[in-house]
């Protein structure tokens, strides 16, 4: 049974720093390209960064140059660093994980969907 499992999410003031981990149970980790994925209050679920099997990255216009997408494969954990968080970052951060390829923005193409972790930032 394939588990993603999303931790570090708080309340924090704007500018300030969080890391988000996700650790991955059930799949061959290092076979897949791993996302992270965020849902604000009332709005539809949007891409964030995504690093592949092989490390590429790719980010989000709004979120590049803020924060950070890595992996360790061998602790089948995938993080996001955050900093110099924005009040509009407050949200729900998903993790997902896609079978081989690259690492892309698009939602339907990942299979595995974490249950997310609330990040709030506070002015």
């Amino acid at each position: 049974q394939v588990q993603l499992v999303e931790s570090g999410g708080g309340l924090v003031q704007a500018g300030d720093s969080l890391r988000l981990s996700c650790a991955a149970s059930g799949l061959a980790f290092t076979n897949y390209a791993m996302g992270w994925f965020r849902q604000a209050p009332g709005k539809e679920r949007e891409f964030v960064a995504a690093i592949s099997w092989i490390y590429s990255t790719v980010y989000a216009d709004s979120v590049k140059g803020r924060l950070t997408v890595s992996r360790d494969n061998a602790k089948n954990t995938v993080y996001l660093q955050m900093n110099s968080l924005k009040l509009e970052d407050t949200a729900v951060y998903y993790c997902a994980a896609k079978f081989l390829g690259v690492a892309t923005a698009t939602e339907m193409e990942y299979e595995y969907w974490g249950q997310g972790t609330q990040v709030t930032v506070s002015s």
